[in-house]
Order: C-alpha cells, then structure tokens, then sequence
C-alpha cells in the first residue's frame, strides 16, 4: 500500500480562551468572581474599577465639590460603552446578551467640615469623648472568664498552676475530655503531685462560673447545674417564713426528682419512655413533667456562650418584588463589579499602533473579561426569570404551591445547555419574600398525584412540616400515619420518602417528639 496524501473536511468544537473563561465565571459564586476580578486588576493595567471608593474619595476636592478629573466620567462613559457595543456579540449558548454599562453611583458632594470631627463647627462641646468614637469592648473567652475567678480566690500557688492547667484542657462547650489520670500524667513528676490534689483543683474549678464548667460528660454537667438549684433552695428554706415552706419543699421534690432523672435515668429520659420513668420513680404524670421542665432549662453546654460561630452572610445575585400582577427580577447593583478600560493606556496604544506587546495582548484580556462580567450577569438574569416565571405560585402561596422543575426545561427554554443551566443556579441566590434561597432550591423531584398530576418534592416536605407542627405532641405522627394523610389530599407518597424528607429537614422521629 503505498503512501498517500488525502484532505478531508471536519468540524470540532475548540475551547478559545475566551470561553474558557466565560465556563469558568459562570461557575463561581459571587465571592470568587469579586476574588476573581481583584486578581484580574493586580495583573492587568488596562483594566479598572468604575465603583472604587478609593477613586471616588480621590475625586473629590478640598471645598467639598469635585475636581477637574470628574469631568472624564462623561468620556468614560462614552468610551465604555463604545467598547462594550463592539464586544457585545452570540454568547456561546446561542443566545444574544444585552451588554449595557451600569448606572454611575454619584460621587459625595457633601461638606467636610460638617462631617469631620475636626472641623471648627463640628463640635463646641469639647468633650474629649465625642472627638474619637468609642471602641467596643473585646469579647471575655470562657477562659479568661474562668482566669479571673481564678485570681480572685485565695488558693496557694500550687493549686492555681493545677487549675490554670485543668482550664487550658477545657473545650470551647466547657468539658473537660481529658481524665484525671491523663492530666496528672502531663505534670513532672519532680513536682511530687498525686492524683488527689488534681482531683482538688477539679472541684475547685467546677464551683466558677457558668456553672457546670469542667464536667466530664453531659450527664455530669446536668448535676452539677442541679446541685446547685438544690443548694440554693436549701438556703432559700433555712431563711423562708411558714407561709412560703409549702412552696419551697414542692420545689425542692420536682428538683430532686431531676437529679434522679439525670443521675440514673438519663436514657430513658432521652428515648421519652415516660411510662418505664413513671413505674421507676413512682411519680405521677405531673410531677415528671415538672422535672423535665427543670432540665430542659438547664445549659448543655455552658462554655458555649463564650464562644460566639462566625456569622457567614449570603448576599443575593437577584431579588424579586411584586410589581402589580407579577413578579419582576432584578439583579443585585452591589455585586455587580462596574469594570472598564483604562483610558491612558488605551489612548497610549492608539497613538502608537504600530507597537505590539504586552499592553495590547493587556488590552484584549480586558475587554474579554468585561464582556464575560455582563454575560454572566445576563445568563443569571435570564434564568432567574424562568424560574420565577414557572414558580409564580411559590411567591404568592409559599412552599406547598411550589412546582416540580428540571434544569432541562429552563435550558430548552432559553436555548441554553442543561450544564449552563447547571453553573447558572449553584451558588447563586435569590431574595424573595419568603427568604434568599439558592436557585437549585426552586428545582425538584415530582411525587405523584391521584389525578394522575405531579407535586414538587419541596412541596410535599412543606406539607409534612406542617402536619407536624399541627400535631399533638402527647400522640404524635407516626410515618405511616403522614403517608396516610398525604394519600386523602391525593399524594402518593410512601413510608420510607416520608422518612427521608423529614430526616432532610432535621425533624426529630415519632418517639423523640413525643412529650408529656
């Protein structure tokens, strides 16, 4: 066979740069892209902000007005959109993007000395207070909270390096998870300390407040709490009048009973068999509900409150209002970045066509990223508007009007790819008046009807949670018994999706609901 050349004609889809890109802003949330975008202004002279604050502070001069550098907003303007006019083409699902510059915030043009707390009629108290603001006090650690009890007790030095030790191996709910016999292994053994002095410290740390601090488990932390009320109680009896001993000895019987509950009864209490508990102490009903009202009050974990989580906010991409008989999405200004082409540079390569290096490979980098910006914006407006087109009864009735939705439907809709729609709705959120949910949260499963119709999933939990929330907690719902009152309002739904819904949602099975 002998060799030979042949041509031949053949089409693949190739990933330019551009697109690449494009995929990739898509997919990230709206903390990534502002990462993203501040990353991009490091690297990249041709590019700048529009919304800077640093630039806004910079324009504005020392009476109070604007300079002669304000007047480049108009040209800016002009030039940015000229260039967003010549980048505006098919994005690369087939349909046509809208590019269109953001609204330019006003720059302040208010009177410095007014504001200022320097100013001559800024202040004619002379109080030296309302010259600087107040710094809010820093927030007291559980064990700085227990240090200072520590320094305020007169103990040896002995025994305060024993409880500063015991307080380091404290977590953040107050438990102490190590054993005495593993905390007496850290000391040196030079030091000559037995267990019975660490044992010592232990009790000398557990009388601090929170009360409960240094418990081992939950179980002794629950006691040393009701110790306490027991104590104070005695206290209360030694000093009450006749009139009040009645009062004071039932109190002091529902506290004993708790302590009998936690000290010998503490799983039985937690499977909620009230009856196994009520032949065990031999109390009647209202008595141990009168226990359990004493220890539902107490602190599980009584170092928590020292130790505040780390508050993460959500700020939607778009929001939706009620304007007449529908519903109107718009995005979120704030998270849209207000980027442009810096104009020296631009004006620098234009008086010098004939030089070609980095500024002008620069230049294109620029004006890919700020029409993939708008595209994504656009993707995201767009498909916001399907879903609220499709779930307008969600809006006006809440979750048991919700509809079932696949991403295939809102991509043949708008002519987009399933896996467009797929990076459009994660990480990307919506405030409605119900909340600021994710947009995935608007697509579900379907369950069957007996019409021979469809419900959405989210639907159907909001059902079970309401028939929960409705039930009586003496003779709770069972899952069978839901999947049976689903089945009258015509949802076939059965036992085991029931149970997998309410897991999903963190609601507590039959017997951890029931109550006295």
């Amino acid at each position: 066979m002998k060799p030979s050349l042949q041509l031949r004609f053949s089409q693949q889809l190739t990933l330019t740069p551009q697109l690449q890109q494009s995929i990739r802003l898509l997919q990230m949330s709206t903390l990534e892209l502002s990462q993203e975008i501040d990353q991009a202004l490091s690297d990249n002279p041709m590019l700048e902000r529009t919304d800077d604050p640093l630039d806004s502070a910079m324009r504005l001069a020392p009476n109070g007005g604007l300079d002669a550098g304000a007047s480049i907003d108009q040209t800016d303007a002009k030039s940015a959109e000229t260039d967003s006019n010549q980048s505006n083409t098919a994005d690369s699902d087939g349909s046509n993007a809208e590019s269109s510059e953001p609204i330019r915030e006003q720059s302040y043009d208010g009177d410095w000395q007014q504001s200022g707390s320097g100013g001559s009629r800024g202040n004619d108290r002379g109080d030296d207070d309302s010259d600087y603001p107040q710094l809010a006090g820093a927030e007291v650690s559980l064990r700085e909270h227990l240090l200072q009890q520590l320094s305020s007790t007169m103990v040896g030095a002995r025994d305060r390096v024993l409880v500063e030790l015991l307080i380091d191996e404290l977590d953040d709910d107050g438990y102490l998870r190590a054993t005495i016999a593993e905390v007496h292994e850290l000391l040196p053994a030079e030091a000559e300390i037995d267990e019975q002095e660490v044992h010592a410290a232990l009790r000398l740390l557990q009388s601090f407040d929170p009360v409960g601090v240094g418990a081992c488990d939950l179980r002794q932390c629950l006691l040393l709490q009701l110790d306490t009320l027991i104590d104070e109680m005695t206290r209360a009896r030694a000093s009450a009048d006749i009139r009040g001993i009645e009062a004071i000895e039932q109190r002091a019987a529902v506290l004993g009973l708790a302590r009998s509950l936690v000290d010998r009864h503490l799983d039985t209490l937690a499977a909620k068999d009230f009856n196994k508990l009520k032949r065990s102490l031999k109390c009647n009903e209202e008595m141990l509900r009168q226990a359990q009202a004493v220890i539902t009050r107490l602190s599980p974990r009584p170092g928590a409150k020292f130790s505040q989580p780390e508050l993460n906010y959500v700020v939607p991409d778009v929001s939706v209002r009620r304007q007449g008989d529908d519903w109107v999405v718009t995005l979120n200004p704030s998270v849209m970045p207000k980027l442009r082409v810096n104009d020296m540079y631009a004006d620098i390569l234009r008086q010098n066509r004939g030089i070609s290096g980095n500024l002008s490979g620069q230049l294109q980098e620029a004006r890919w990223l700020i029409k993939n910006v708008q595209q994504r914006f656009d993707t995201i407006l767009r498909v916001s508007e399907a879903i609220v087109d499709r779930q307008k009864a969600f809006f006006s009735h809440g979750e048991v009007a919700m509809r079932p939705l696949v991403l295939r439907e809102i991509a043949d809709t708008l002519g987009l790819h399933e896996s467009t729609v797929s990076r459009v709705t994660t990480q990307k959120y919506m405030l409605t008046p119900h909340g600021t949910f994710e947009l995935k949260y608007f697509f579900g499963s379907h369950v069957a009807t007996d019409s021979g119709g469809a419900a959405s999933s989210t639907a159907i939990r909001a059902l079970i949670k309401q028939l929960i929330a409705a039930e009586d907690t003496r003779h709770p719902l069972s899952d069978n018994k839901i999947a049976q009152l689903l089945g009258e309002q015509g949802f076939v739904v059965a036992r085991r999706t029931i149970a997998k819904y309410r897991e999903a949602m963190r609601i507590y099975p039959v017997s951890q609901r029931k109550t006295l």
